[in-house]
């Protein structure tokens, strides 16, 4: 499975690429920022953004885009600028037709690291080790998008069993009914 992980910001947009299958040895295909200037234009830094995982998806392919699912935080215009950022990584996806898969902070924390509340530079540090990488990879949004990437292939077979068997269940159920 070859994963886009996007870690939302209108300054800086983690993206990085993943490949691999749970239970094995996982590869980076790829890791950056989509970066854009706090001054500009709300919409033309939507537009850039749209841009620049555009560039993403054409290069890499990825079958599936993860990516981290906004909460409520204290600063209203960090979380609204994250929520627009988020929309413009799943409209993307979307217009491909890809599944977009969202993943809480401490979900990725705990797939990664094992604590739901590891800080950056410990994700940073098992971001590092999981990809055999010879640094982390900076700035912090960029390893956060390669945790989600993992957090994704990781979570995804045990994701897809719940959903068969949750299926399965409302199949069972109407049939009783009819």
């Amino acid at each position: 499975m070859r994963v886009l992980g996007v870690d939302p910001g209108l300054t800086r947009c983690g993206v990085g690429v993943v490949e691999g299958v749970a239970g094995r040895p996982l590869t980076m295909l790829g890791v950056g920022v989509v970066r854009t200037p706090a001054d500009a234009e709300l919409g033309l830094r939507l537009v850039a953004i749209e841009q620049g995982i555009e560039m993403w998806l054409d290069e890499h392919r990825p079958e599936v885009v993860a990516v981290e699912r906004v909460f409520s935080q204290h600063n209203v215009s960090t979380v609204m600028g994250t929520a627009q950022a988020s929309a413009v990584a799943m409209l993307c996806a979307a217009r491909r037709g890809l599944p977009v898969a969202l993943h809480t902070p401490s979900e990725v924390k705990a797939a990664v690291t094992g604590s739901g509340r590891a800080d950056k530079a410990q994700v940073g540090a098992m971001v590092t080790r999981l990809l055999r990488l010879s640094a982390p990879p900076k700035p912090a949004d960029a390893a956060d998008a390669l945790a989600l990437a993992i957090c994704h292939i990781w979570r995804a077979p045990a994701q897809n069993r719940l959903q068969q068997a949750v299926a399965l269940h409302a199949t069972a159920l109407k049939g009783r009914t009819s």
